[in-house]
């Protein structure tokens, strides 16, 4: 009896010390000194670590993050060009707040305009290039929230395009996590060329960005911070190290060295407890689709523009599971980025989210005879 009672206790000693083994090997997510925050995997929009990220709360310069977004769609438009001037207006010179310091009536090129918005958060800078786009910033803020709809940025509304203080222009951590891996993606090169400059030198006057974390992390690129009184210190960061990338969003920390020290704290956490596994490379089939009334009979599906990376607790990559579901009927036509999937993953047999699949191309409508019989199999196969 004592035997008995002996081993069971070393058995449960033996599974307490497992468990906190594995809690020590899968550390908890920190807690921060912010009002919200949200941790984002950019290969795959998963949300590692959030607390209130719904909340709605001033953004501050983080608006400059969809001002910056619409002036990049502008240039590939070629509605704008790096090398146009803009006539700066009276409006734009009179701003609060940071300043690139321009004056009213100077003609300053585009280019200067988006280091002073991105670099010096300029709030003139940003109106200018509003103004540039949009013929007025009330006609630009429109622009901006049908983008911030079209992006899924369901509880985001902008009210100007510098985040001055406006008791209706509100968005949320998980909002921003949107727009800034929006911008990275479709802009890859607009990010890179602008996001990690730490000074921009204009009239004679040197300010440095205020992103602290390009001078802590050199794994840090970007991206934006923002603060006013009411909406505290803010941060939108996003790092990447051995090819994985994070992206960040603390709202309302207490001071502009705190909004950096969390920001660090939360992506340092995301790559330390989580590992990335890349389950599909950018454009790789993982399938092909049946196809009906198409001028093809299947279509492939896959992930784009890029790699399909998911993250898991350290050394759990082995327990991930992934099943494809095809959306059918799939009648042409299909155009390539269409969702005609759903990645469904689990996680030690329990669901781990469900990311949509993409047609790898496009599949136009067939001829008249094609749609004749793919109509006839659609009807008998009810």
């Amino acid at each position: 009896m004592f035997r008995q009672s002996f081993l069971l206790s070393c058995l449960v000693f033996a599974l307490a010390c497992a468990s906190v083994v594995r809690a020590q090997q899968t550390p908890a997510a920190p807690v921060l000194a912010a009002k919200s925050w949200v941790l984002v995997e950019f290969g795959s929009g998963q949300v590692l670590a959030s607390h209130a990220p719904d909340e709605r709360l001033e953004p501050a310069s983080l608006t400059k993050l969809m001002t910056a977004y619409l002036t990049f769609s502008a240039l590939r438009q070629k509605n704008l060009g790096l090398a146009d001037t803009v006539t700066i207006s009276e409006k734009a010179w009179r701003m609060g707040g940071s300043k690139m310091f321009i004056k009213a009536g100077d003609k300053v090129l585009v280019e200067d305009l988006i280091k002073g918005m991105v670099v010096q958060s300029g709030n003139d800078a940003s109106v200018a290039l509003a103004e540039a786009i949009g013929g007025d910033e009330e006609t630009f803020a429109g622009m901006m929230n049908r983008e911030a709809a079209r992006l899924g940025m369901k509880s985001t509304r902008f009210r100007n395009a510098t985040g001055m203080p406006d008791p209706e222009h509100r968005t949320t951590a998980r909002d921003l996590s949107l727009l800034a891996t929006a911008l990275i993606r479709d802009f890859p090169q607009e990010y890179a060329r602008y996001y990690s400059i730490r000074e921009f030198r204009y009239s004679n006057i040197s300010q440095l960005n205020r992103n602290r974390l390009l001078w802590m992390d050199a794994s840090v690129d970007g991206i934006k911070t923002g603060s006013t009184e009411s909406a505290g210190f803010c941060l939108v960061a996003s790092a990447r190290r051995n090819g994985r990338r994070l992206l960040s969003v603390v709202l309302g920390t207490g001071s502009d060295a705190a909004r950096a020290q969390e920001s660090l704290k939360l992506l340092n956490w995301g790559y330390q407890a989580r590992d990335a596994i890349r389950l599909y490379a950018a454009g790789q089939p993982v399938s092909s689709f049946k196809v009906w009334k198409g001028s093809a009979s299947t279509v492939k599906a896959g992930f784009l523009p890029r790699d399909f990376i998911v993250s898991v607790p350290k050394g759990h990559g082995d327990r991930l599971r992934a099943t494809l579901v095809s959306r059918q009927p799939l009648l042409a036509p299909v155009r390539q980025g269409q969702a005609i999937g759903i990645m469904r993953l689990t996680l030690d047999d329990r669901a781990y989210g469900e990311y949509p699949v993409l047609a790898l191309e496009t599949v136009a409508v067939g001829n008249w005879f094609r749609r004749f019989i793919d109509t006839v199999r659609l009807w008998f196969s009810r």
